[in-house]
């Protein structure tokens, strides 16, 4: 939401917008790597703790940034300090709830996100249109604000096990599906390599959309700032219902067939997108990536502790999530360079939805957990 504006003012081209974004997940990548030993060093709520402080300070930082390259590095920090809190967060969802309910639990706490994209969809408009057009810097001051409020509460109410205040893990442990069913026992890094290259190609496709769906209805669709942003929020609605409906969605089909759901809609969505003939096909590419847009976290946080254990689920995740960052680090770069070299963002589109259907032809290599 933010990045037309401060583009515009910073005179940065589609490629440096994309770059920026890239930037962020090389950062989010830098900490992916070191997560699972400093984990098992410090424990989540630490990790949380810092990684969300440093985000608050570098999100005022942009708000004084005077060119791409103070943007670039404040955002490499940025993506530090989210890989940072996001893997342990997503690593205590095993400790606190057992198989039967893994999927609407991470399905519900990436919901977070949606509420983040309604909010900003709301006032980041807002902001610019009293503020002119420099309103971004602002705009970065007050999510920098709201951050160290977060921050405070994680530090506040957040514990690593429910050992720590008396509970037990939310939930069972269903019975393993039998040989004849379909069950097959999965080695361990067979299972991560196959749930890394479908977290890569999520990472690569999602944020593509993420990052230029604003871009696109303003300076393609036409578009005001203000409508852009309305759209953006419709994202997050839609996207509030995403993580607990496939969460729960995979807790009673599986994990495979959850994710296959997901990558179908998000194919659809960009296929919406780069051949769109009217307002109608945005709408309903709007619709469909908000309906889905958390759910392959949610489920991927689930059958970590699935096929992992929880002893083994904080180590397990920052590993596919490396295969995440590189698909995140990789998309926006190659998408606004297409957009670059053809002067539109269909091929970028186009590309999201062919990575998409591969994804959804790998599900299928995944087995029912015995």
């Amino acid at each position: 939401m933010i990045l037309p504006a401060m583009g515009e003012s910073l005179g940065l081209s589609y490629s440096e917008m994309g770059f920026i974004s890239t930037g962020n997940f090389i950062g989010y990548l830098i900490a992916v790597v070191m997560s699972g030993r400093l984990y098992t060093k410090f424990g989540a709520r630490k990790l949380i703790v810092a990684g969300a402080l440093t985000c608050s300070i570098m999100m005022m930082a942009v708000s004084r940034a005077g060119g791409f390259w103070q943007v670039f590095i404040a955002y490499i920090v940025t993506g530090i300090g989210t890989g940072t809190a996001n893997v342990p967060v997503m690593a205590l969802i095993p400790h606190w709830f057992r198989r039967s309910h893994r999927g609407r639990a991470s399905g519900f706490m990436v919901t977070g996100s949606g509420f983040g994209i309604i909010i900003s969809g709301w006032l980041i408009p807002l902001v610019n249109q009293a503020f002119g057009v420099e309103g971004w810097r602002t705009n970065w001051l007050i999510l920098g604000s709201a951050s160290i409020i977060t921050t405070l509460i994680a530090l506040l109410f957040l514990r690593n096990n429910p050992s720590e205040v008396g509970l037990e893990p939310l939930g069972e442990d269903p019975p393993p599906v039998s040989k004849e069913d379909g069950g097959v026992e999965i080695a361990p890094e067979r299972a991560i390599l196959l749930l890394g290259s479908l977290y890569f190609l999520f990472g690569y496709t999602y944020v593509i959309y993420a990052t230029f769906i604003v871009t696109t209805l303003v300076k393609e669709v036409g578009l005001t700032e203000a409508v852009a942003g309305k759209t953006w929020m419709w994202i997050g609605a839609f996207s509030l219902f995403s993580g607990p409906l496939f969460g729960a969605l995979s807790d009673k089909l599986g994990r495979r067939e959850g994710l296959a759901a997901v990558f179908t809609f998000q194919m659809a969505s960009y296929l919406l997108m780069a051949f769109h003939g009217g307002m109608w096909s945005i709408y309903l590419s709007v619709a469909l990536y908000g309906f889905v847009c958390w759910a392959i976290p949610g489920i991927m946080g689930a059958a970590v502790g699935d096929y992992m254990g929880p002893q083994r689920a904080a180590m397990a995740f920052g590993t596919i999530t490396l295969f995440f960052g590189v698909g995140q680090v990789i998309g926006p770069s190659i998408a606004g360079m297409l957009a670059d070299a053809s002067g539109s963002f269909a091929t970028s589109y186009m590309m999201a939805a062919a990575m998409a259907a591969v994804a959804i032809a790998t599900t299928r290599l995944i087995p029912k957990k015995r």
